[in-house]
This record gives C-alpha cells, sequence and structure tokens, in this order.
C-alpha cells in the first residue's frame, strides 16, 4: 500500500461511496439507488419528491449520511494533526479540552437556558445547542493553549497536562449540571455525550462543509512542516519551520474543525484515536497522504457505526458514541500489543 498510494485513494473512494449508498438503502424506509436518482433529479428540477421513499432519501436519510461522513473525515484528520504536533500515536482530538467544552456548554443550554435573554434564545433559534457547544468548546480550548503557553513558547508537555486538567474541569461541571437538572434534561445531556447524527439538517451540513473545505486544504498544505515537526522541535528549527508558529496555526485550525462538528452531533469518542493508527499501519507516517486517507478511513467508519446503530435495535437507535467506543476499544488495544506500544517495563511483573 505504501508504493501504490494512488490505487489505495481510489479504493478508499471507492468503498466511501458504496458505503454511503449503503447508509442511505438501510432503514424502516429502505431507498434503492433507481429512488435516489429519481429523488436527486426531481430536486434538480425545484419538483415535489413523488413519494415517501424520495421525500425521506431528500429531507432526512441523505443529510444525515453527508454530516455522518463528513464528521468521521473530520474527527480522523484531527487525529492525525494532534497526533503530529505530539508526537505520539496514542493522542485524540479531545485531549485539549475540546470535546468537554463542546458537552458543558450543550449541558448548560438544556439545563439553564431560561435564563438567557429572549432576544438570545430567539436570534439563536433551533442551533442554540450548537452555537453554545462551539462557544464552550473554544473556550475550553484556548484556555488550554493559554494556560501552556510559557514564555512565547507553547510546551507540548504543558499542552498534554493542562488539556487532562480543563478536561476534568469541564466535565465536573457538565456532571453538575446533569445533577441539578430534571429527568428529561438529564436524558438529553446524556444523549449528547454519547452523540448522534438523528437531528442532521442541510444547514449543518452547509456550515460544517464551510468551516471543513477551507481547513484541510490549510492543513494539507502544512503537512510537510509537520512531518518535519515529528523529527522534534530543535531538528524542524534547522529545516526552516518556525515551530511555535506552527504549533499555534495547527491547534487552532484543528480546534475550528473538532468544535463545530463536536458542536452539531455530540460528543464521539474513538474514531480520531484508531483511524490515523491504523492508516500510519497501511501507508506510513507521512502526513501528506496520511491526512486525506485518513479523513475518506474516518468518514467510512463512522458512516459503518451509524448504519450499526439504526439497525442493531430497529426501529429503536442506538447512540453511535457506544458503537464507536465498544468497537474502538478493543480494536485500539490489539493495535498497541501489535506496535509493541505496551512496553513491558512500566508493568510489575
Amino acid at each position: 500500500m505504501q508504493r501504490y498510494p494512488k490505487l489505495y485513494f481510489g479504493i478508499l473512494i471507492l468503498l466511501l461511496v458504496g458505503t454511503i449508498i449503503m447508509a442511505i438503502d438501510f432503514g424502516a424506509v429502505p431507498i434503492h439507488i433507481h429512488e435516489m436518482y429519481s429523488a436527486l433529479l426531481h430536486a434538480i428540477k425545484n419538483d415535489a419528491p413523488l413519494n415517501i421513499h424520495e421525500a425521506v432519501f431528500l429531507e432526512i436519510r441523505l443529510p444525515r449520511v453527508l454530516l455522518c461522513a463528513i464528521t468521521g473525515g473530520i474527527l480522523a484528520a484531527s487525529g492525525v494533526m494532534m497526533q503530529g504536533l505530539f508526537r505520539n500515536p496514542i493522542v485524540e482530538p479531545g485531549l485539549i479540552g475540546t470535546s468537554a467544552g463542546a458537552a458543558f456548554g450543550a449541558s448548560f443550554i438544556f439545563v439553564l437556558s431560561d435564563i438567557l435573554p429572549f432576544w438570545l434564545q430567539r436570534f439563536s433559534g433551533i442551533l442554540l445547542v450548537p452555537v453554545f457547544a462551539f462557544v464552550g468548546s473554544v473556550l475550553a480550548t484556548v484556555l488550554v493553549y493559554t494556560l501552556a503557553k510559557s514564555v512565547n513558547r507553547v510546551s507540548v508537555t504543558n499542552l498534554l497536562l493542562i488539556g487532562i486538567a480543563v478536561n476534568a474541569i469541564a466535565l465536573s461541571g457538565t456532571g453538575f449540571l446533569s445533577f441539578i437538572s430534571r429527568d428529561p434534561q438529564a436524558r438529553s445531556i446524556t444523549f449528547w455525550n454519547l452523540g448522534s447524527f438523528a437531528g442532521a439538517s442541510w444547514l449543518q451540513i452547509l456550515i460544517t462543509a464551510i468551516v471543513t473545505l477551507p481547513v484541510m486544504i490549510l492543513l494539507l498544505r502544512y503537512a510537510n512542516q509537520l512531518n518535519a515537526l515529528m523529527l522534534g522541535d530543535k531538528e524542524a528549527g534547522y529545516l526552516g519551520v518556525h515551530t511555535e508558529r506552527l504549533k499555534w496555526q495547527i491547534l487552532l485550525l484543528n480546534t475550528a474543525m473538532v468544535a463545530i462538528a463536536t458542536a452539531f452531533v455530540g460528543v464521539i469518542a474513538f474514531v480520531g484515536l484508531i483511524v490515523p493508527h491504523m492508516m500510519r499501519l497501511l501507508i506510513g507516517g507521512n502526513n501528506r497522504t496520511l491526512l486525506p486517507a485518513a479523513f475518506l478511513s474516518g468518514a467510512i467508519l463512522l458512516t459503518v457505526a451509524d448504519i450499526a446503530a439504526r439497525l442493531l435495535i430497529a426501529p429503536g437507535e442506538i447512540p453511535i458514541g457506544i458503537i464507536t467506543s465498544l468497537v474502538g476499544a478493543p480494536v485500539f488495544i490489539i493495535l498497541l500489543k501489535q506496535t509493541q506500544l505496551l512496553q513491558k517495563g512500566g508493568s510489575y511483573d
């Protein structure tokens, strides 16, 4: 695979297209390919859907699947950047407070939205929860960056340690809000923290895509510099990389991308952890090819997980975070064992 990256990308694209078609087809209302084609033609002509199948395809199934694929790609690409920045293959995007801050922001709205000014609630409308989740995500991450900064430089070790502390604070706040909430509010907090694409809409896709596309283009521009950074700060500096500026640029871009995705769908674990690790084993550590490969693989993985979430207890639905954690944790342990990252030297044997 490392010798034939173009072939590998072709396979990933075909797998993604096939997975998306399967995800649209499977569900309480089966939608076949000819119905998808007919619905798209009517949408292009601005005609009304002919039947319930076309309506479900255009208004429910297609936006859900597309948002799922984009989110999976975002989380996986973010994992690549964070693992490259920390020079550690077991780092995940939520490590620096992004996910925990989003959870606190969303929980605040679920429990205390009544104390907000009426004009703010009316202005935000249906985006009130995503807006506060996004704000909480950004604030938590900025707090980590600010506290980790020392003498005009950002220490990766400080980011890691302070990120753990800020995560703990945000999770404590979410726990307190759950404690004082009523049963329906507590249930909303629980389900949001487990992730779901049930409320996907075209507006969410538009906003997410507007943020993701330019961020991914910029990240690809920094891929070679990140390759140099993985050698060490001093070595990257000798190669002409402005390491401190690069760290800030990657962190800001990563935060924007993850925050907007998390704000709409909730917290989804393990995608940003296991996908980059698996892709690194398959195609190597060159971030210029690893980043787009991880994006495509993350989209495939999360779309498959969403199919399982919808079908395993149909007509009910399992929160997708349960699926990703249930599958991701054992896979990650296996990967750690195979790559000998679990060293015997730290054991009590």
